[in-house]
């Protein structure tokens, strides 16, 4: 009893604050998303006028974030698979050193480094144009749908390369050892051995991502200026520029389902594992 009070007391402050800045921002944000303040009453009049200004904006949010997604977890994959089976041990440790620099940059300095690294005359293209591969002419700015895609996956494949790596290197060598003694390829090893074991661990970090991403404003804002863009950009726009809380906070509610859905997948996915004999 005393250990269970003791550690009730340690998680207060914790849980204090979770409540506070998260909880009841988040419980504001979903009931007032029903709330109507020019007529004073409560109904769906604000999904209403966000679909119809944003739904392309939405439809956008969720291809670009499920995009990303997606390359980041091959992109994962192939990094976390060669530094469990690659041969080349400087290569292996040029790659490790490498890949994880992203994860200490934030999302706005990532931004503002693609938008000088991706635009018409930047280092990208020029870099391409020095080795004449191209001419300057026909260089063109990433500083679109692209370019938020490329920045995502260069930012978020680090964590999930990680996260993926590590449950990888701590599988049994035996098995994987027994087929190569079989024949096995590489390639043949890391998806029928490798991944099917660290599938949890690839897909909590995908869901992590998909959400973190979700969220990001700085990105699409600094690098995609043009329209559709993510909702994001217009929750931003809609208070700022109106002081529109009501579809600001019904953009986030649909943000909300929109991450919910994978959650839900994720946790049915996680009982029916649960259920199975063992």
């Amino acid at each position: 009893m005393l250990t269970r009070k003791t550690s009730l007391i340690l998680t207060a402050p914790a849980m204090a604050l979770l409540g506070l800045l998260f909880l009841l921002p988040l419980g504001y944000s979903l009931v007032w998303a029903f709330r109507d303040e020019e007529l004073g009453g409560w109904g769906l009049q604000n999904f209403i006028k966000a679909f119809g200004l944003y739904s392309r904006d939405i439809l956008f949010t969720l291809i670009i974030v499920t995009l990303s997604t997606v390359i980041i977890g091959v992109l994962s994959i192939a990094i976390s698979g060669y530094l469990t089976l690659g041969e080349n041990r400087v290569a292996q440790a040029a790659l490790r050193w490498m890949y994880r620099w992203p994860l200490f940059i934030p999302f706005v300095v990532a931004a503002q480094l693609m938008r000088t690294f991706l635009a018409k005359n930047g280092m990208m293209n020029n870099i391409i144009v020095s080795t004449g591969l191209m001419d300057q002419m026909h260089a063109v700015s990433y500083l679109d749908w692209r370019g938020i895609i490329i920045t995502f996956v260069w930012k978020q494949t680090p964590f999930v390369a990680l996260l993926l790596a590590g449950a990888m290197s701590s599988l049994d060598r035996s098995t994987i050892e027994a087929a190569r003694n079989l024949g096995a390829h590489r390639f043949r090893i890391l998806l029928e051995i490798l991944v099917p074991q660290a599938a949890t661990t690839l897909m909590v970090g995908l869901i992590l991502s998909y959400v973190v991403m979700m969220s990001v404003l700085s990105v699409p804002l600094m690098i995609n200026a043009q329209s559709p863009t993510m909702i994001t950009v217009d929750m931003a726009w809609r208070i700022n520029a109106y002081s529109d809380y009501g579809v600001a906070n019904a953009l986030g509610f649909i943000s909300y389902a929109m991450t919910a859905v994978i959650a839900w997948i994720y946790l049915r996915q996680g009982v029916r594992e649960g259920r199975r004999p063992a």
